[in-house]
């Protein structure tokens, strides 16, 4: 596949970044036994993360703003372009030893995403999508799974933990969600189940208050493999109201109607 000079940029930014994700969560398995724990290490470890990110990024493209986990919104001098940056999605998988997590960069031109990178260093996974110009892994070009019968469906989501989020509601999405398809699952990594779907790994997914960086990168892709992409009313407001719906046509479909009838019976 042959890649722009944007696109080359992010994806040597995200390269550098995984690199040294992937020498510190070499470090976190040693930590786990210390009664103080990796906590702190990683936080760290995130915070190396997003700065080489940063430096990478500026370096190539210095008059771009950027939205950032760790270091908030840095308006850029074009008033066009800005990054939508995650340096480690999925925070308690690193913390825990689980390698299910990844580094990824959106690239929002004039209000549109145009541009997408997550990377698994861990798994040398490597997804890139472009606006009109497909969505890849690893240089295979992707496709959204084909499966139309819900009972078929592997499913993803997010899951409410504690102190965030609405666990009632959670609950009856699941209640909803569970006896119509083939499985539910939660990696604990929303830029990865996005990626998932765009890959047909997973026939779906859904979560509430995301934020821009988790998502961005991952419904550009989503969108390049052939799927459906909503938030869960329907409209096209995720980055708004940071909830997520994907999926192929069918999927799409029948979990928004799902989804919905959880809703009307709270």
């Amino acid at each position: 596949m042959a890649r722009t000079a944007l696109l080359n940029v992010m994806v040597q930014a995200v390269i550098k970044a995984g690199r040294s994700l992937v020498r510190d969560f070499g470090e976190v398995e040693n930590l786990q036994v210390s009664r103080k724990g990796p906590g702190d290490f990683v936080s760290a470890a995130d915070r190396r993360a997003e700065e080489i990110l940063r430096g990478e990024l500026t370096k190539a493209r210095p008059t771009y703003g950027l939205v950032m986990e760790e270091s908030g919104v840095v308006d850029g001098t074009d008033g066009q372009h800005r990054w939508h940056i995650d340096p480690l999605d999925g925070t308690t998988n690193f913390l825990h030893g689980i390698p299910i997590f990844a580094t990824s960069i959106a690239l929002e031109r004039a209000g549109e995403i145009v541009a997408g990178v997550i990377f698994n260093p861990v798994m040398d996974e490597l997804y890139t999508a472009e606006r009109g110009r497909g969505a890849f892994l690893n240089d295979r070009r992707l496709r959204v799974a084909g499966r139309t019968e819900l009972p078929e469906m592997l499913i993803g989501t997010g899951m409410p933990f504690i102190g965030h989020g609405d666990h009632g509601r959670a609950l009856r999405e699941l209640r909803y969600v569970m006896p119509e398809v083939s499985g539910v699952r939660r990696a604990g990594a929303a830029a990865l189940d996005l990626a998932w779907v765009a890959s047909g790994r997973l026939d779906a997914f859904w979560e509430h208050n995301l934020n821009s960086w988790d998502i961005a990168a991952g419904i550009l892709m989503v969108r390049e493999a052939g799927g459906f992409v909503s938030d869960l009313q329907g409209k096209n407001k995720m980055l708004e109201t940071g909830d997520v719906l994907v999926g192929n046509e069918y999927a799409h479909r029948q979990l928004l109607r799902l989804l919905k009838q959880a809703e009307a019976a709270a």
